[in-house]
């Protein structure tokens, strides 16, 4: 028993190190935090948005500093390419012999973290370069695959007030994010904080407390862990409740929503639900995990249709009334 019992422990205890951590640096924002972490141990990728000055990037650094890996910023902008994003072949020719190769130079997707920096600031073109990588862990470059280490954990920033010269993620590229975390104002006594401790000389060190082989240990486990049947068929009564067109839709549903989810959301519902519970000391996820992380899951793989928009209704609104409707 205890050869089986040692692994979650350790893995328990590597979680609570870096949410110790990253929480050196960033003050509050703990839903956030563990949001991301959460996703992090699952093997998803990220999609935080926010307004300017709300540590977004700052998370992510941190975070990439608390995990012994090699850590890539890809600051979005309109003439961003392709290749500045995978790299590119080049044409080398030796000097004493004349004789030409081509070598392949790698862009900065090859990397463990990625921090694509305003996503939605670069053409849909160059947001597609990172479709394969997020999916697949390789790129292909001149025809030639390579693939990338792992683990891979690509977090985008969008600002959500900025729309003029973005170009909105396509829906295909949004259900590659596991997860949609939104980042709001911090609390008055956060504030506080933050202006009290960023203005003064002191600045924490962040010290790598896990490396890569622990994190993909951990993300292992976390597959491993079991899921009840109830678990599982309320993650799936969710996702298929989503869709104005199946018989168990909620009117809310069918007021509100044009389409909804598909299965990849009750797989993320579900790794979700089990990273948490490991997060919080638990080896077996329960039917509040999957609600608990039903928001972020979600709001970004439901496409609202004109009486949402003129009622004045968004995503999560209709997440929480959706939730309300489809009980365990």
């Amino acid at each position: 028993m205890s050869s089986v019992r040692q692994p979650f422990e350790e893995s328990a205890a590597l979680v609570g190190r870096l949410e110790q951590e990253v929480s050196r640096v960033i003050i509050g924002q703990r839903q956030v935090l563990r949001e991301v972490l959460i996703c992090l141990l699952a093997g998803g990728h990220v999609l935080l948005r926010g307004v300017p000055g709300l540590a977004k990037t700052l998370l992510i650094k941190t975070l990439a500093q608390a995990v012994d890996l090699k850590f890539s910023r890809i600051q979005f902008t309109p003439d961003l390419m392709p290749s500045d994003i995978l790299g590119t072949d080049v044409i080398e020719e030796d000097v004493s012999t004349g004789k030409r190769e081509i070598r392949f130079i790698p862009g900065p997707i090859f990397a463990n973290i990625i921090l694509a920096d305003e996503i939605n600031r670069t053409p849909p073109k160059t947001q597609a370069a990172l479709l394969e990588a997020m999916q697949e862990f390789q790129v292909t470059v001149g025809g030639t695959r390579y693939p990338l280490a792992r683990p891979l954990f690509v977090l985008a920033t969008q600002n959500p007030i900025e729309q003029e010269g973005t170009h909105p993620l396509p829906e295909a590229q949004l259900d590659r994010f596991m997860f949609n975390v939104v980042i709001d104002y911090p609390g008055l006594d956060e504030e506080r904080r933050i202006l009290s401790e960023t203005t003064s000389g002191a600045a924490a060190i962040i010290a790598p407390v896990a490396t890569g082989a622990e994190l993909e240990a951990t993300r292992a486990l976390v597959r491993d862990l079991p899921a009840a049947d109830n678990v599982v068929s309320y993650a799936l009564r969710l996702v298929r409740a989503t869709r104005p067109a199946d018989d168990t839709a909620p009117p809310v549903i069918r007021e509100w929503v044009k389409w909804g989810a598909g299965p990849r959301a009750g797989q993320s519902l579900l790794l979700g639900a089990k990273a948490l519970a490991l997060i919080d000391g638990r080896s077996v996820p329960a039917l509040d995990d999957i609600r608990a992380v039903a928001a972020p899951v979600l709001r970004h793989r439901l496409l609202l249709n004109f009486q949402a928009e003129a009622d004045g209704i968004d995503p999560d609104q209709v997440i929480s009334r959706l939730l309300e409707s489809v009980r365990p």
